[in-house]
């Protein structure tokens, strides 16, 4: 899984070189394109757990 964003002049690339390594890979995620959005929405339900136990955790005035 290549998590890594870098901006290069030629545009957005990840840490893998994608050609190099897809013939002996099962699987490969592109950069962009691949993980951003899961990652995005694990954010989000994090943020949302946190909020939910904050808001259970301190008393009502």
């Amino acid at each position: 899984v290549d998590c890594g964003i870098n901006v290069t002049p030629d545009g957005v690339v990840g840490d893998v070189d994608f050609e190099r390594v897809q013939p002996v890979v099962a699987a490969i995620t592109p950069v962009p394109g691949g993980v951003g959005p899961v990652t995005t929405i694990m954010l989000l339900d994090q943020v949302v757990t946190a909020a939910e136990r904050l808001a259970a955790s301190t008393p009502r005035a």
